[in-house]
């Protein structure tokens, strides 16, 4: 098929590369320049995805036309504050019969929206995917194995999404939950920032393993009231991601935490990186997310506390281990 990828950071060229490699014709877009003129002219994104050989057929653009124009099958990657707008200006080129996928992880700040909702809300009437799971970027364009989540309502657009993406190392299951796929993906990030902040600490792997639980916890708690099944919760775009944002040495998310843990402030982490850690905004959103539910998310309102309260980190964690006892599953 022709194919376009919509943001081209390591995640997103990553899948370019991977879709070139299973015979699809692929345009990647980058919002920089320099980036679209490294891939065309090095086989390599120098900027978000050093060291990587790329597929030789894949090419890049910095024109949004040039990019969807004719495409049959649309992925959108670009960081989540900016999802938008990248869809807003995509909306008139992306065809009316095009399978659009989003890969992109997080929960928009300003209407609490869901990826899939805001590509749904600006670019209407087409099969939507929201694509998750266990998946460093670097990892997958590196050939290494992978398996990742395909969701949609419209069972077609899942299975489509699978077998354009599949290879014998990068392994794609279907499901419908979207809601529980995208929650999944977008609040693993924020507990990922909170086990960097106890690694930071050197709190002991017994603090992390009751961080990664009960963080699981949180993220069912407000995904079923959302609607999500909760058993997608115990799968790839749940536990899957979860173990592995918070663990993975290649995790932005746990990088931020543990140098907050080890005694940076959050405007000291951020300066001067090029990439962007999704836990931080997602924290914002989803503890707004959580409030307007009245689901109780303390893992989320104590990070919160800690990057935009200024709330020492020791004393957060403290907070979380003296709450009024309760059962494990009240």
């Amino acid at each position: 098929m022709k194919c376009t990828v919509m943001g081209a950071g390591a995640w997103g060229t990553a899948l370019a590369s991977l879709l070139s490699e299973n015979g699809h014709e692929v345009m990647l877009w980058a919002f920089e320049p320099d980036v679209s003129e490294s891939i065309n002219a090095t086989r390599e994104n120098r900027r978000f995805l050093a060291g990587v050989s790329l597929h030789p057929e894949l090419r890049a653009t910095s024109s949004i036309e040039q990019a969807c124009a004719g495409a049959e099958f649309v992925l959108f990657a670009p960081p989540s504050h900016v999802m938008r707008h990248v869809a807003a200006q995509s909306a008139r080129w992306v065809a009316p019969s095009a399978t659009v996928a989003v890969a992109s992880k997080g929960i928009e700040r300003e209407r609490l929206a869901l990826m899939t909702e805001v590509v749904e809300q600006e670019i209407p009437g087409r099969a939507i995917v929201a694509l998750s799971g266990p998946s460093f970027a670097l990892e997958v364009a590196n050939h290494q194995p992978t398996a990742v989540v395909a969701a949609s309502n419209e069972p077609a657009a899942a299975l489509l999404t699978q077998q354009t993406l599949s290879t014998s190392v990068f392994r794609v299951y279907t499901q419908r939950d979207v809601v529980g796929v995208e929650l999944g993906g977008a609040l693993k990030n924020v507990m990922a920032v909170a086990t960097g902040i106890a690694d930071g600490l050197q709190l002991g792997f017994n603090a992390r393993a009751a961080l990664i639980t009960r963080g699981l916890a949180e993220m069912t708690r407000l995904g079923v009231k959302l609607g999500a099944d909760p058993a997608t919760f115990a799968g790839l775009a749940g536990i899957g991601d979860l173990v592995l944002t918070c663990t993975g040495s290649l995790s932005r998310n746990r990088a931020v935490g543990l140098e907050i843990g080890r005694g940076a402030t959050l405007s000291e982490v951020l300066q001067g990186k090029e990439t962007v850690a999704e836990g931080v905004a997602t924290t914002e959103s989803a503890r707004a997310l959580a409030e307007r539910e009245g689901v109780d998310m303390p893992i989320i309102d104590a990070v919160h506390r800690v990057l935009f309260e200024r709330k020492p980190a020791r004393w957060a964690l403290v907070e979380l281990m003296t709450r009024d006892l309760r059962g494990e599953h009240e």
